[in-house]
């Protein structure tokens, strides 16, 4: 499956564009640690491209839908198993074992807060934020009160990687994207 491809099947399944957005922020980042971790970047891409593909047409039922989609779509079972692992103990049984189900279930709910923390800077954008005003956001619970705060930590531990430095490569991926996510 291609890019354009994969685009086509997320919007099959969904219409939202603030999710569309969420969706191209997380492949963004998935990108980005790809290729500094040695990976293939298409195929990381992809994964975080389409992590919440029945999300729209199933918000209650997160990743219960994925899998069946994914599969027909012919998508392998590492594919399926990267996309459901983005759940663990939130809404999936699937523990994230290898690097890019760490990175996906890491950097799945950071790109969020990465974004509401861009939102209500004076310029809206990823371009002049840095970790220190991520990190000052942070401890503030009414901010971005849906994020949850402990998934990430949990993900930057399972990546052994500080939490700075998660947050770090989160923004310079979504940097790169900034124009395509509206930031």
């Amino acid at each position: 499956m291609d890019r354009n491809q994969a685009i086509a099947l997320w919007r099959q399944y969904n219409a939202d564009d603030s999710l569309f957005r969420h969706a191209l922020a997380v492949e963004a980042v998935m990108r980005h640690f790809a290729v500094k971790l040695g990976h293939d970047p298409e195929f990381w891409g992809l994964v975080g491209l389409l992590h919440d593909i029945d999300y729209g047409r199933y918000p209650e039922e997160h990743l219960q839908h994925a899998g069946r989609i994914l599969a027909e779509a012919g998508l392998d079972a590492a594919f399926i198993r990267a996309v459901e692992s983005h759940g663990w103990g939130i809404c999936s049984t699937v523990e994230p074992l290898h690097a890019m189900e760490k990175v996906l279930f890491a950097t799945d709910e950071l790109t969020g807060f990465v974004t509401a923390c861009a939102y209500v800077r004076p310029s809206k954008s990823v371009m002049d934020l840095e970790v220190k005003s991520v990190r000052k956001k942070w401890g503030t619970a009414a901010f971005a009160a849906a994020v949850r705060r402990d998934i990430i930590e949990q993900g930057a531990a399972k990546l052994g990687l500080p939490l700075d430095e998660l947050i770090h490569e989160t923004i310079l991926a979504m940097r790169a994207r900034a124009a395509d996510l509206g930031l």
